[in-house]
């Protein structure tokens, strides 16, 4: 099934305590290094939750630079395509596509009612 979500993300500006917080809450373990894009997370900020633990690939990373925000991706073959797409439908782009294509390339953009969103892709 095509567009489905793929990841999650809680950036804050303490990444390491919310980290903290999501281990003791739920027992997430994560691997902390860099993101994909510096519009996400300081770098060696972020840490991918372990899959299996959380059952969605996710993240929590941030920094000081970056403001509060919980978010999900979707998985779209074309992330540049997605976010002029979303353009023409009301929406307003954020970032992106910013990554390394053919691996994974990321975007944010918001909804026509604000709501921030983001997609992934190999492109």
């Amino acid at each position: 099934m095509a567009n489905q979500v793929v990841h999650f993300e809680i950036i804050g500006s303490s990444p390491e305590r919310l980290r903290d917080y999501y281990a003791e809450l739920f027992g997430w373990t994560f691997a902390v290094g860099d993101t994909v894009s510096a519009a996400v997370s300081e770098a060696g900020q972020y840490g991918f939750v372990e899959a299996s633990v959380a059952g969605l690939n996710g993240g929590v990373g941030g920094g000081a630079s970056l403001p509060a925000k919980v978010l999900f991706y979707v998985g779209v073959d074309d992330v540049g395509a997605a976010l002029e797409q979303a353009e023409g439908l009301g929406g307003r782009r954020v970032f992106g596509p910013d990554g390394v294509p053919g691996k994974l390339v990321v975007g944010q953009f918001t909804d026509p009612e604000g709501n921030l969103i983001g997609v992934a892709g190999p492109r």
